[in-house]
């Protein structure tokens, strides 16, 4: 009987160690894409964006996808942009929590409603250092005289307006000590 028991608050112990984090892409206004007509604000209001999730920019060749700063963004000035891209579609992964500043770097565009804020909170038990930059997966940026260039992207995943998740599995050095404790405690008791 002892050893059963102990076998099943093992068993519980290391399965418990086991949490899932998982990282969403989102397809930037969904099935809209990153284009004029969309409502960013509106787009943006019921998602949670955590560190590791990415956006998908989908946009034709009339449109770029320029990473700013807060005043930029705020004045729409595409003239110093972080980042630039113009490959018709850009995965960007939020690598930092605070706000990430985007908006369509053709003249205009930014002033008649084609931006987006992004407020990225931390995940649970992922460490997110803030001095790191945004990655984009499956971009080259390529300078050029007129900004940023992009050989098309490999995208992975889905381009419908549905989160793709994608979860791996990581072991809690916090769960697995009071697991640990529970199972010696058992033990003693039990004994």
């Amino acid at each position: 009987m002892a050893t059963y028991v102990i076998k099943m608050v093992s068993l519980m112990a290391i399965l418990s160690c086991i949490t899932f984090t998982s990282a969403k892409v989102y397809t930037v206004g969904d099935s809209g894409g990153w284009a004029l007509s969309v409502d960013y604000t509106a787009w943006t209001s019921d998602k949670t964006f955590l560190v590791g999730d990415s956006l998908l920019f989908n946009y034709d060749s009339s449109h770029t996808v320029d990473e700013v700063s807060s005043d930029d963004y705020t004045t729409c000035n595409v003239g110093n942009s972080i980042m630039s891209y113009n490959s018709g579609t850009t995965t960007i992964t939020l690598n930092t929590t605070g706000s990430h500043y985007f908006i369509c770097g053709v003249v205009g565009h930014c002033s008649v409603g084609m931006k987006l804020t992004v407020d990225v909170t931390g995940a649970a038990g992922v460490g997110s250092p803030s001095a790191a930059p945004s990655a984009v997966t499956g971009d080259s940026p390529t300078a050029t005289p007129f900004g940023t260039t992009l050989a098309p992207p490999t995208v992975a995943g889905s381009t419908s307006n549905i989160p793709v998740e994608s979860s791996s599995p990581a072991v809690s050095p916090f769960a697995a000590a009071i697991f640990s404790l529970v199972a010696l405690m058992s033990v003693l008791i039990l004994g």
